[in-house]
């Protein structure tokens, strides 16, 4: 028997003292009030002849162990446990279902620091996919395959979706349709579509990152409060002001499991560029008017520079369709880095190494457009 009541006070100061050892915070919560009531003891084995599968209790060979106490401990001894797990641990980040949530938070814990161990660093706590509202199992015959998902929406697709809508505090619901929906308007339509758009040759006909004119896009200290110097308007001032704040948003949400909020944060600032691109209506400006070049290549330029933040910050999420964009803007290896992520450094009055660097070679639509058929039914499929 293991006394796990022993523990219920150096649990809840671990939890007090690490409010983010458990994030999403509605879980931390739920582990805090489970600690707040009686903790019972834990029975570390079970009758072999109700588990006969199990590892055997060395001096009872009537015992097995209890499966989440031999599973727990593979935490450590795949690090080496007891020479070489220093190394990782406790820098350890679980990404548990919250339906063993209390295995890993209150169970684990404990028995770490009745070895002398410290708890791991944090815990992710996700929620489950439904099927159109239901539970997915296999008597209902709604598990859905995520290898035909893969094949009909491609790895990014599918990771784009799963993160773009799996909220991690409740649970959400799958379906065929909003796959399609959200791809083909967040990945086909709005980043795809920006992309064709900035780089056509009927844009952009030196297939150039063009220069950006501090002239006709002059710096403000506060646009709200500031009368138009050049041509850009004050909604272009407030969207680059939110792509500017980007990098950090996005590196915070990731940093706290908040995926779906750092990537609806992009989808919006994807959404203001093409605003912002659609507002200026550069094939109607005239690129043999100086004034016109001027103003239509800092359009392109804005553009650009969106586009190559929002390929950078895409990379952890559809790792491929990234580099496809990053490649176009002629973004080398060691320059796609979020940790150095700096925007329109032109408006900044520092150099932008991109400007008058020649595009990368076109390789055509950057995401295809997914298709509604019958004859692709995910949904229903029994594995």
């Amino acid at each position: 028997m293991f006394k796990l009541s022993a523990f219920q006070d150096p649990l809840q100061k671990w939890l007090r003292d690490n409010p983010r050892a458990i994030c999403p915070e509605p879980f931390y919560q739920r582990v805090l009030c489970w600690l707040g009531e009686d903790l019972p003891d834990l029975s570390i084995s079970r009758e072999r002849s109700r588990l006969q599968w199990g590892i055997p209790v060395p001096s009872d060979s009537t015992q097995t162990i209890y499966v989440w106490v031999d599973a727990l401990v593979n935490y450590l001894s795949v690090l080496g446990y007891p020479e070489t797990h220093g190394e990782w641990w406790p820098a350890a980040h679980h990404v548990v279902g919250k339906d063993i949530l209390k295995f890993h938070a209150v169970y684990w814990p404990a028995l770490l620091m009745a070895a002398g161990l410290s708890p791991p660093e944090r815990i992710f706590v996700h929620s489950h996919w439904t099927v159109r509202g239901q539970k997915m199992s296999k008597s209902l015959g709604n598990v859905i395959d995520p290898f035909a998902c893969n094949e009909r929406y491609t790895v990014d697709g599918f990771r784009y979706f799963l993160l773009r809508q799996g909220v991690p505090e409740r649970d959400c619901d799958y379906y065929d349709e909003k796959v399609v929906k959200v791809v083909n308007s967040e990945l086909v339509d709005a980043l795809g579509g920006l992309l064709n758009r900035s780089t056509a040759p009927g844009i952009n006909p030196s297939n150039t990152y063009p220069c950006f004119s501090e002239t006709c896009f002059p710096k403000v200290v506060d646009y709200r409060e500031t009368e138009a110097l050049g041509r850009a308007a004050a909604e272009d001032y407030e969207f680059v002001v939110s792509v500017a704040s980007l990098p950090l948003r996005v590196a915070s949400y990731f940093e706290d499991f908040q995926i779906y909020k750092a990537l609806e944060c992009i989808a919006l600032c994807v959404r203001q560029t093409n605003g912002f691109f659609q507002r200026h209506r550069p094939w109607k400006l005239d690129r043999k008017d100086p004034s016109e070049k001027l103003w239509l290549d800092t359009i392109i330029h804005v553009t650009l520079e969106c586009l190559r933040v929002y390929g950078t910050l895409l990379q952890p999420v559809i790792p491929h369709t990234a580099d496809k964009l990053l490649s176009r803007l002629a973004v080398e290896p060691e320059e796609r880095l979020i940790s150095n992520l700096m925007f329109l450094p032109r408006y900044n009055g520092k150099p932008c190494p991109f400007e008058g660097r020649q595009l990368g070679p076109d390789t055509g639509i950057l995401f295809h457009r997914l298709e509604k058929s019958s004859q692709h039914q995910i949904e229903n499929k029994r594995l």
